[in-house]
């Protein structure tokens, strides 16, 4: 099961028509989902054993299940997936950056954004909030004040209440507002553990730090919202620390005959000179071996949709690199033009291993 499934799984609870309750969620009047950036089941399971007098709140939620990111194992994609209840192959947000189509090589980051594209046409599939609304179901989203109006958060969240919060109490406070009636659904997104994780590895103390913070978090919200209220807690993707580190064309070959480099450094989309698709793809193969599979438009179509189908919407066919390069281990690939900013990065995020793609999803009613 997939965050696509949850996200339909949890509006259905809430009474909203047209959606598939896969995860079998018992029907609610409220909702808060909590999706911590960052917070691979892996990891959690690992440092709750570490340490078993400490995240008491955490402890306090009951598992459901693992589920799985969506590829790319990004935030981009898996918020729109969130958010629309759909697949990669059918919302067509397939990573941190890709090739804008048609367009003069301008690589459309999905987090900055860029005024030019417009998030209604790029990213074009109802989201459920707007469904929701439409339905009498109150749909907040909660986050921090930047991210209001910004293109990505109109691409992947139109529809929703938006309450910005960006420190604990506010947070907290939103949270309660957003649930004032009934039925109604928030996402309440933090990315503390994304951001230490990426600055100082996971692990680390700033990454430890983060995960407290965390438990605090949803302490808080157990001992504030109301009774009769359900907490989902779920993330986006786990992450790895980096191992070896070989940037896209600096002292190697890797870069001939390729026009974009795009996607992140555990999901490489690239974009190759017409006619030399057989060439670039034997010249990394020859490189790396089975460090990194490489997969072709057509090949990598089943890496974006849902399981046993490769139906695709044209778009995606559009916007993918026409090679997609995805390490195994620890291997990370740097885009030259930013491999300074990139190679500070000690987490990284994006591939499918195990450690990226398993994602947890733990509940508790109140």
């Amino acid at each position: 099961m997939y965050l696509a499934d949850l996200s339909q799984s949890l509006f259905s609870a809430l009474g909203l028509s047209g959606v598939d309750n896969s995860l079998e969620i018992a029907p609610a009047e409220r909702i808060c989902l909590v999706l911590i950036d960052g917070l691979g089941e892996i990891s959690l399971n690992e440092f709750l054993e570490k340490s078993p007098g400490e995240y008491r709140a955490l402890r306090s939620l009951t598992s459901v299940r693992s589920l799985t990111s969506h590829f790319p194992t990004t935030t981009a994609t898996n918020l729109a997936s969130v958010g629309t209840g759909s697949f990669p192959s059918h919302h067509a947000m397939l990573g941190y950056t890709v090739l804008v189509p048609y367009s003069d090589g301008r690589i459309l980051n999905a987090l900055k954004w860029d005024e030019r594209v417009d998030p209604v046409l790029w990213q074009n599939v109802p989201t459920l909030y707007e469904r929701a609304m439409a339905e009498g179901i109150q749909a907040s989203h909660i986050a921090e004040k930047r991210f209001d109006g910004s293109g990505f958060t109109r691409a992947t969240a139109r529809g929703a209440t938006y309450l910005g919060a960006n420190r604990v109490d506010d947070l907290i406070s939103q949270a309660k507002l957003a649930h004032r009636s009934k039925p109604s659904f928030s996402f309440l997104y933090v990315n503390w553990v994304d951001h230490a994780g990426h600055s100082d590895g996971v692990g680390s103390e700033k990454w430890i730090a983060a995960l407290k913070s965390v438990d605090q978090l949803v302490d808080r919200l157990q001992n504030t919202l109301s009774s009769g209220t359900r907490i989902y807690l779920t993330s986006d993707h786990g992450m790895i620390n980096a191992g070896e580190k070989v940037i896209i064309g600096e002292g190697n070959e890797l870069a001939l005959n390729i026009n974009h480099v795009a996607g992140e450094a555990r999901a490489r989309h690239l974009y190759v000179e017409e006619g030399k698709l057989a060439v670039v793809k034997e010249r990394w193969e020859s490189f790396f071996g089975d460090r990194v599979s490489l997969f072709t438009r057509e090949d990598a179509e089943e890496l974006f949709a849902a399981t046993g189908t490769t139906e695709v919407v044209s778009t995606v066919r559009e916007r993918m690199g026409d090679l997609i390069a995805v390490p195994s281990g620890e291997l990370v690939l740097l885009d030259a033009a930013i491999a300074d900013r990139e190679g500070k990065m000690v987490g990284h995020h994006g591939a499918l291993t195990d450690i990226e793609r398993l994602i947890p999803l733990r509940t508790i009613a109140l």
